[in-house]
């Protein structure tokens, strides 16, 4: 089977995902179109050099609807020939793209793709398609449907983590990403974003509260309370599904939780004879990747059977991993991930992660896999996992390993 090399990994600044936010100006289309010029200009790429643009993006309506790959190559200095995918797996769409293009390279469908995704959270509001998941009854009523965060809150109340671990490790992200910024740790891959005029409107994290401290979070109201306990409440469709708890801690907020932003992130993939036609050198190639259902209702303890499959599939140990990347869409889900494998937490998100820095939906799995990659090359270690949780009960692992 041919391997598939990680060549570069882009990404521009995560803007706050709001009105006031330094991206709200940009379309999804506008950045996507400026991150694809970065990796071909990066890489000297002209012509027909990569097969295909697979892109996630997770609202799909809109200015972000359509197949929002194909216009964004248009849209770019790429060549018109590239044609472009648009995918949505929710939170793991960009890391999917990347999967998917790794796995064509190794069966021999193409030499090289441009692979990740965007996410206008400021602009297109999450849910604003309407998901048959959370509004029609004849599927919500099947799964016991309730909010990511009152998921979030069941893995709490589930494996026991209480409102002060998970605000110690919101601070902690907050702690690691200043520094990660501090010390230039994303330089490599940072990509500024700027205007027409060529004036830089953004080039570094903008959601970021350097300083916050548990006292600052455990002033904050939990988020999901009172949609869950006010009867009839979500806490109840929960409980019908988990009968043996008789409450749950709503332990999550605003402070513990991951950013709405805006953002896109790029990889570009390529088998050998790729780089050797390119004069580019390979990071890394992708070892493995995985992805899993799960139970729809908890929803977001993906990252763990996603995790033992991938380590199964590729004959590997918890051990065997240098360093991970565990999307921080809410604090439980990482702490459920540490306690599942009794993972050193100074190996899982060295540099912070999305309650610090955002979750921009369709980039974030591009985005995680290339801090992944710097981090590795910035410690000299060999072998990263990157995973996900997702929306609806799914979870997504990449293994990258270095060369």
């Amino acid at each position: 089977m041919t391997e598939a090399y990680i060549y570069d990994a882009a990404r521009t600044p995560r803007g706050k995902g709001r009105p006031d936010g330094s991206l709200h100006e940009v379309t999804a289309l506008a950045l996507s179109a400026r991150l694809l010029n970065a990796v071909k200009e990066r890489n000297g790429l002209e012509g027909h050099a990569v097969e295909d643009v697979i892109w996630g993006n997770v609202t799909q309506v809109k200015e972000q609807g359509g197949c929002l790959a194909r216009s964004a190559v248009l849209a770019s200095d790429l060549d018109e020939s590239i044609p472009g995918l648009s995918i949505n797996r929710f939170c793991a769409s960009g890391m999917e793209a990347v999967n998917l293009a790794a796995n064509q390279i190794r069966g021999g469908a193409g030499q090289g793709y441009i692979a990740g995704g965007v996410e206008m959270m400021g602009r297109v509001a999450m849910g604003s398609d309407g998901a048959a998941i959370a509004v029609d009854p004849s599927l919500a009523m099947k799964t016991y449907f309730v909010p990511q965060g009152i998921s979030a809150d069941i893995i709490a109340t589930e494996y026991g983590f209480s409102r002060e671990e998970c605000d110690a490790l919101a601070v902690e992200s907050q702690r690691r990403a200043a520094e990660a910024w501090q010390d230039d740790r994303f330089a490599k891959s940072i990509v500024p974003v700027i205007d027409q005029n060529g004036l830089t409107i953004l080039e570094r994290d903008e959601y970021m509260r350097p300083g916050t401290s548990t006292e600052d979070l455990g002033k904050l109201k939990a988020s999901f309370k009172e949609m869950g306990e006010i009867m009839p409440g979500f806490d109840q469709v929960a409980m019908l599904k988990y009968p043996h708890l008789d409450h749950i801690d709503h332990v999550h907020h605003a402070g513990n939780s991951s950013g709405i932003v805006d953002g896109a992130a790029a990889i570009l993939l390529g088998s050998k004879e790729f780089g050797e036609a390119h004069g580019l050198k390979p990071r890394a190639r992708i070892r493995s990747t995985a992805k899993i259902g799960t139970d729809p209702t908890i929803m977001l303890t993906g990252p763990v059977p996603v995790t033992e499959k991938i380590l199964a599939d590729s004959g590997m140990s918890i051990g065997d991993i240098d360093l991970f990347e565990v999307n921080e869409a809410f604090a439980a889900v990482v702490l459920r991930f540490m306690q599942a494998f009794q993972v050193d937490p100074a190996r899982v998100n060295v540099n912070g992660g999305a309650i610090a820095m955002g979750h921009p939906l369709g980039a974030t799995g591009a985005i995680i896999i290339g801090t992944l990659l710097d981090e590795l090359e910035r410690q000299d270690k060999q072998v990263g996992l990157a995973t996900l949780c997702i929306a609806s009960g799914m979870g997504a692992a990449t293994i990258i390993e270095r060369v």
